[in-house]
């Protein structure tokens, strides 16, 4: 969740750039034009990041009490740092396919969405049958599933793991994509 509320912010920064001008003054001067969307990527990643240690940070203070290991904080570490880097690629690409900057900042809402109709707060098995077909198939049950895993110290189950690395590298091809062709058709 905390990866996910900082999108809206990325989505209206990359579109007020295409839509003020910014991106026009940036071909004007010896820039990269990947520059100018890796940027945003970046920005973004350090943002999520910086929330992720946020939470974790608080939840030490409440108390929590991980089981996991070294290995398995790097994987928890490992997998956040693709969860982020995937969210804000795509997060890019819906930024420049927004007509306006309102309208980037709600294209995020379904990515803010998904954790809350996940098993991040009840397990998806205790869950009507339609509910739980989707949290079951969506993409964050498995991430969320993997890092809770880890956490707790348990091996997490290869499938969870296997889906969350192929969402997670689904949604930044896709996002990459996308946002270089809407960027290259724009700028």
């Amino acid at each position: 969740m905390a990866i996910a509320y900082g999108l809206g912010a990325t989505a209206t920064e990359v579109n007020s750039d295409m839509t003020k001008g910014i991106i026009n003054r940036f071909k004007a001067m010896d820039v990269s034009r990947g520059a100018v969307l890796t940027g945003q990527v970046i920005v973004t990643l350090v943002r999520c990041l910086t929330a992720d240690a946020a939470i974790i940070a608080v939840a030490f203070a409440m108390g929590l009490h991980p089981h996991a290991d070294a290995i398995d904080w790097l994987a928890v570490i490992g997998l956040l740092i693709l969860v982020s880097f995937a969210v804000s690629w795509l997060t890019v690409a819906l930024g420049l396919a927004a007509k306006t900057v309102e309208s980037a900042g709600l294209a995020t809402v379904p990515l803010i969405m998904l954790p809350f109709l996940s098993s991040a707060f009840v397990p998806a098995d205790t869950m009507g049958t339609g509910v739980r077909q989707f949290a079951e198939y969506q993409p964050f049950t498995p991430i969320i599933e993997t890092l809770r895993a880890l956490l707790a110290g348990h091996h997490a189950s290869t499938g969870d793991v296997t889906a969350a690395i192929a969402w997670s590298v689904g949604f930044a091809v896709v996002g990459y994509v996308w946002a270089v062709s809407t960027f290259n058709k724009r700028a």
